[in-house]
């Protein structure tokens, strides 16, 4: 029993950390797509070289990015069945069919245009090569919207039934696809997403402006950089509330972990600012709060009671410490990402956007908050559904396969090397590509040339862009996760 604990564990911490490698991909390729699909529609309406070459720019990275997405996506999804065999079989008459829905058009519209965009733009014309460019675009948004609706089905399952052999059986696919926690999931993720791509685009720009203040290439790069962030960052934290409104509907316990809460209050909950969860004697110590507040913000009412730990089963209580710390990493991440969109617009305003050197090297120092957040999101909402795969119905230590701890930990170590090796060596050539400044060349100059040396490095060619593997995992893993593109 112990062995078999332990086993659980260590396939736990394996899915964790592929999740957790992978998903930095996609959150930055879902926005840099869409990023690229802009850039390009600006040069194709105005004719300004910068956005051709902002475009060729990022192209090359958005390669490397993406090829590894892919690979990294493949060796994820593998472990549904190594490792988490008895959660396939019985959640996957549901979950099946999602990822396959994902295949058919997300999968089928990358695969089918990824390479035009890559390779074609002087072979298929402006006009169609702008296509494959919002196709590719449209495709990760697709891709994200499967698998962030099977994700949200294992937080809020519906439209099922339960058959004699344990199986999860699809009654409604409507209600299995819109699922209570869907809508909110998905806008919050794509959201996450963007904001990403504008603190990574607008990080490199502000590196080259520190040096270079009358780079053209750099100052569009980051105007248009901050400008998504000061439109983002609000609207992000106002789609984090209504989803956080919507899980204290549907996963009390989890937002209970969130907010520190062991204790029911009565008379208005107060809202924790900084503690340390004790897990054992369910309280939180050194606790710094605001009396009431958490009341306000989640039942907007200063007195209203909310519950706490202590009305839930200890046996179903998530691990606190971790969702309690994950969830204020990303909201401290995002009221700071609120606070450079502020500063940017006061910039703009003031007309020092390009020569305000602390805002640069604020921007700068910004640049991997994003990556930051989505993966302490993932987390917030992953350990917050434990015990369970599927909340409420099947408990985690009842999903996996019966494996042995030390056939789980070789595997697990075998990851990690690889992952270091071949995935740094990847985003050291991405750091190395944005650490070299964009030139404005002109409208000549072959595409096709210029992109070859990244997608070769990330292993993409036009006629294999993307390996038969990612119709498992996509390249977006589960927003959030759980045992996901």
């Amino acid at each position: 029993m112990f062995e078999q604990a332990d086993a659980v564990l260590l396939a736990r911490i394996q899915f964790a950390f592929t999740v957790s490698f992978h998903f930095i991909f996609p959150a930055f390729s879902i926005g840099l797509a869409s990023y690229l699909a802009v850039l390009e529609a600006l040069w194709l309406k105005t004719g300004r070289d910068v956005y051709l070459t902002l475009f060729k720019y990022w192209l090359k990275i958005f390669a490397l990015a993406f090829g590894m997405g892919v690979v990294s996506g493949i060796v994820m999804s593998y472990q549904f069945g190594t490792n988490w065999s008895v959660f396939s079989d019985k959640a996957g008459p549901v979950i099946g069919p999602l990822m396959a829905y994902e295949v058919m058009t997300a999968f089928f519209l990358e695969a089918g245009f990824l390479g035009v965009m890559l390779f074609g733009m002087n072979r298929v014309g402006r006009g169609l090569h702008f296509v494959a460019t919002l196709a590719v675009a449209v495709g990760t948004f697709i891709s994200a919207f499967w698998i962030l609706s099977a994700n949200s089905w294992m937080q809020t399952p519906a439209g099922f039934s339960i058959n004699d052999v344990g199986q999860f059986v699809p009654e409604s696919w409507l209600e299995i696809i819109f699922n209570p926690s869907f809508p909110y999931r998905l806008a919050h993720t794509v959201l996450a997403a963007y904001l990403t791509t504008a603190l990574v685009v607008g990080a490199v720009g502000a590196w080259h402006l520190l040096r270079d203040r009358a780079n053209e290439g750099a100052r569009v790069m980051f105007s248009m950089a901050m400008g998504l962030v000061m439109v983002a960052a609000p609207i992000q934290i106002f789609a984090g509330d209504m989803h956080g409104l919507n899980t204290l509907e549907h996963q009390p316990a989890k937002v209970m972990a969130m907010e520190g809460h062991f204790q029911s209050h009565r008379d208005g909950a107060p809202l924790i600012l900084f503690g340390i969860p004790d897990q054992e004697r369910a309280t939180v110590d050194y606790e710094i709060s605001i009396p009431k507040a958490s009341s306000l913000i989640l039942k907007h009412d200063l007195n209203a009671p909310l519950d706490g730990l202590e009305t839930v089963d200890r046996a179903d209580w998530p691990y606190v410490p971790i969702v309690f710390w994950s969830f204020r990493i990303m909201v401290g991440l995002g009221f700071l990402m609120l606070a450079l969109g502020g500063l940017g617009l006061l910039a703009r305003l003031r007309g020092t956007l390009h020569q305000w050197r602390p805002l640069h090297r604020f921007a700068l120092v910004m640049g991997p908050s994003g990556f930051v957040a989505v993966i302490a999101g993932w987390v917030t909402t992953e350990v917050g559904r434990q015990p369970f795969t599927v909340y409420g119905l099947l408990r985690t230590a009842q999903s996996a396969s019966p494996l042995d701890a030390p056939a789980v930990a070789a595997s697990l170590l075998a990851f990690i090397l690889v992952y270091f090796i071949v995935f740094g060596a990847g985003t050291i050539y991405i750091l190395k590509l944005m650490g070299k400044p964009p030139q404005i060349t002109g409208p000549a100059g072959d595409m096709e040339d210029d992109a070859q040396p990244p997608v070769r490095a990330a292993g993409i060619t036009p006629a294999s862009s993307v390996s038969p593997g990612r119709a498992i995992g996509g390249q977006h893993g589960t927003h959030e996760g759980g045992p996901r593109r």
